[in-house]
């Protein structure tokens, strides 16, 4: 993962944005898996002996993507379009149970060798992936709050795109003292992405990804792409915990909690998506029952 990849990956997503900002209002938030991950193991190779903190780790990322982000989508746009960049704390539950079980995979793919390493060097929680590689994971609990949404409304209200609740914000909770402090976690970026949605009463949630699709059967010869569907159809289904299954969960949670749509997709297809050519859209179970 160099500087290199990375600008070419963020100019393919920001003429997809481009796009659907030509003549829609939009919030753009990303995920950071790789890039905090980079960030630990630079920590770790300078000093393992105090590695920063993840909630650190994670506003460097939003300040490095959201960077990357504004950067080729302002390019991407006419003269006079208006955006900015801000980081976002989000408020956690200390006493969610996700503390207890490290799920959220960050950084590069190790070999067994080179995760039970790390595990012995650093302590890192590693599991064994289906290629029989492993990855780091980490604590990933919900998003409760996302602090600072009136600075992100000002800025809409001016006209301004504003990305931000990059990589799930940076998680935060309160302590017995009442004072908000940092925590080692990775917050689940489309849960934030759908909290923040939701609470800026957005008419739809999109969740880019690189699947076409939500599957039914997927990886089977009898995988099918689903078109559209509903959050009570999308109960009935199972889906990978660590990739299809969240973006499932919080889409499902957007559209019945606002009555809004959902749609996940292609990154390249946003607007198609948007429109119903492409992608999986998640109508609320009421409006699907009467169509």
């Amino acid at each position: 993962m160099t500087a290199t990849t990375q600008h070419t990956n963020v100019r393919i997503a920001a003429q997809s944005l481009a796009e659907l900002a030509h003549d829609h209002q939009i919030v753009v938030a990303h995920g950071n898996g790789p890039q905090i991950g980079l960030l630990a193991l630079q920590g770790a190779a300078y000093d393992p002996g105090a590695p920063w903190p993840l909630d650190v780790l994670g506003a460097e990322t939003e300040g490095m993507i959201g960077y990357l982000v504004e950067h080729e989508l302002m390019n991407a746009l006419p003269a006079g379009a208006k955006c900015a960049t801000l980081l976002s704390r989000v408020e956690v539950d200390a006493a969610d149970p996700a503390f207890a079980a490290p799920s959220k995979p960050i950084g590069p793919v190790y070999t067994v060798a080179q995760a039970q390493r790390a595990k012995a060097d650093h302590g890192w929680t590693m599991v064994s992936e289906a290629d029989g590689e492993c990855r780091r994971v980490v604590p990933s609990p919900l998003p409760l709050r996302l602090l600072g949404l009136e600075a992100i409304r000002t800025l809409m209200d001016n006209g301004h795109i504003v990305i931000c609740a990059g990589g799930g914000g940076i998680p935060v909770r309160r302590n017995a003292n009442g004072r908000m402090e940092g925590v080692e976690a990775v917050i689940d970026k489309d849960r934030t992405a759908a909290l923040l949605a939701r609470d800026l009463k957005a008419d739809i949630l999109l969740l880019l990804t690189d699947v076409s699709a939500v599957f039914q059967n997927w990886g089977t010869t009898n995988q099918c792409k689903i078109g559209q569907t509903t959050p009570l159809a999308l109960d009935a289904l199972s889906l990978a915990p660590g990739s299809m299954g969240p973006k499932v969960a919080a889409a499902s949670a957007f559209v019945r909690e606002s009555g809004g749509i959902a749609g996940i997709g292609r990154l390249q297809e946003g607007r198609a998506i948007l429109e119903g050519k492409a992608g999986t859209r998640i109508f609320p179970d009421e409006a699907r029952t009467r169509r």
